[in-house]
């Protein structure tokens, strides 16, 4: 047997009611690259829980000023 983890992959819908955000915004960010990373499974476009905390946590800000 083997001693690998399942792990539950996320589609569009799923994974932008995780980040709080409308599946077209996810869309959006997917399309220019500025989104968290996804998986391309054939036709269908999945996430990783994981990637969608990393991306989160890159979101992390202290001050809404410009960064220099």
């Amino acid at each position: 047997m083997s001693n690998t983890t399942h792990r539950q992959m996320l589609r569009t819908q799923g994974a932008a009611e995780y980040l709080n955000l409308s599946v077209s915004t996810l869309n959006k960010l997917r399309l220019t690259g500025e989104g968290p990373s996804y998986i391309k499974l054939g036709k269908s476009v999945v996430y990783d829980p994981a990637d969608l905390d990393e991306w989160l946590s890159s979101k992390r800000r202290r001050s809404t000023s410009v960064a220099a």
